[in-house]
């Protein structure tokens, strides 16, 4: 075990030269059990401080993530009141023209419009055919929708492709940052295209795929430390890799990664169910030292405060307090020439004599979270309490979210556990 792992770390090593892209690593789950698909984007940008938003649209309210800093306009994944959602990730394959940079980068003002006017896939087909050319856009888009409708599209600034996922018979598809539309000479993140298609295929192998809560997203995917290339999966391996290694690992092609903001699942809801129960689960930062919190989807806004941050998230907030554990546990700065190309992952899998690692900490707070909102959330669902009481339940016991997260790192938070360095 130990050989595998010099391996892994001498590869990583030699590929640390290679430029690396922003990108995000998305998936789309359709073949659930309840007939409820999943729709998920784990962020990677250099825009670190994320926020959930409410917003009053054109003709639909929706909910969705956003850069803290930002004052409306744009939306970085979300899901509307006529259970509508859309995601996308950045693709560097589409792009075969000369169209400026400075007209480019508009996928958030794009999915901003999908949200407000747009209640299916099939609607947001037609808005790609109606926009403005050139488009400003190079990504893949993600929908799903309250009439079972699922779709990737590979979308440049004159054209698309719609991949139709009624006609996938997988059941998952998962998309990074390349389009199967595009020139494959320039396709990235493929090692973590891999990734996250090894954990699905394991995950419908063993008959689990159906089952999954968005919960279960987060922690297998945006948690994973699994590394493609060398074949390595420092979660599953971890008691070796700690006795074998300094626990601090080149951060290279693992799913999280220090650009990453946030990880968010959308749990729409199936054919001719109300789309007042989709929810939006987003933890915010760096998911390894984060906690995903649900945010139900309705025509006021119900965002708890902690999730919504402007014009910068504070340290009473998910984002803040993520960020912080994750620059004192995680990536802390100083003691090597190239301390910002590492990860220490000491915390992340192994904790410390007397305190649990930040992973146990992370399930523990998301398990009590998952109580508290299954409690008025599966008597909405049955048609026990109206949307109406469901949301007042929601506003009361949405105010402990914080509180939970706070008392799961209490080790953390309160400097108990050393601080990491390299």
């Amino acid at each position: 075990m130990k050989h595998i792992f010099t391996i892994f770390v001498l590869a990583a090593l030699v590929s640390l030269a290679a430029p690396s892209s922003a990108g995000c690593t998305s998936a789309i789950i359709t073949r659930t059990a309840d007939g409820r698909p999943l729709i998920w984007k784990h962020r990677d940008t250099g825009n670190l401080d994320n926020s959930i938003r409410h917003f009053k649209g054109e003709r639909y309210s929706f909910v969705g993530l956003v850069n803290s800093s930002s004052p409306g306009g744009e939306v970085w994944a979300g899901v509307n009141t006529a259970g509508f959602a859309v995601i996308n990730t950045a693709s560097y394959c589409l792009k075969d023209d000369d169209v400026p940079s400075s007209m480019m980068d508009r996928e958030g003002i794009l999915m901003y419009r999908a949200l407000e006017i747009c209640a299916t896939v099939e609607d947001f087909r037609h808005f790609l055919d109606t926009l403005a050319r050139p488009a400003g856009v190079e990504a893949n888009f993600g929908c799903i929708d309250a009439c079972g409708g699922a779709a990737w599209f590979e979308t440049g600034n004159y054209t698309y492709v719609m991949r139709d996922l009624a006609f996938s018979g997988r059941g998952f598809d998962v998309v990074t940052n390349f389009s199967w539309s595009g020139d494959r000479k320039r396709w990235r993140g493929v090692e973590r295209w891999n990734t996250a298609q090894w954990i699905f295929n394991g995950m419908a192998r063993r008959g689990s795929l159906g089952g999954l809560h968005p919960l279960d997203i987060v922690d297998s995917l945006s948690r994973s430390y699994r590394q493609s290339v060398a074949g390595v999966d420092l979660v599953r391996d971890s008691s070796a890799f700690l006795a074998g290694t300094t626990g601090i690992v080149p951060d290279l092609d693992f799913i999280p990664r220090r650009s990453t903001s946030a990880s968010v699942v959308i749990q729409g809801v199936a054919a001719g169910e109300d789309p007042s129960g989709a929810v939006l689960w987003a933890a915010l930062g760096y998911p390894a030292v984060s906690v995903a919190v649900p945010v139900p989807v309705s025509l006021e806004d119900h965002v708890p405060e902690a999730l919504s941050g402007f014009p910068v998230s504070g340290p009473e907030t998910f984002c803040g307090l993520s960020t912080r554990l994750k620059d004192t546990y995680v990536f802390p700065s100083g003691g090597v020439s190239n301390a910002s190309m590492y990860v220490d992952l000491r915390y992340v899998l192994g904790g410390m004599p007397g305190t649990a690692s930040t992973l146990s900490c992370c399930r523990r707070a998301e398990r009590e979270i998952r109580a508290e909102f299954e409690k008025g959330y599966s008597r909405f669902a049955a048609g026990i309490i109206t949307e109406s009481e469901y949301l007042s339940l929601y506003d009361r016991i949405s105010e402990k979210f914080f509180g939970m997260y706070s008392a799961a790192f209490s080790d953390y938070v309160s400097g108990t556990a050393p601080v990491s360095t390299m």
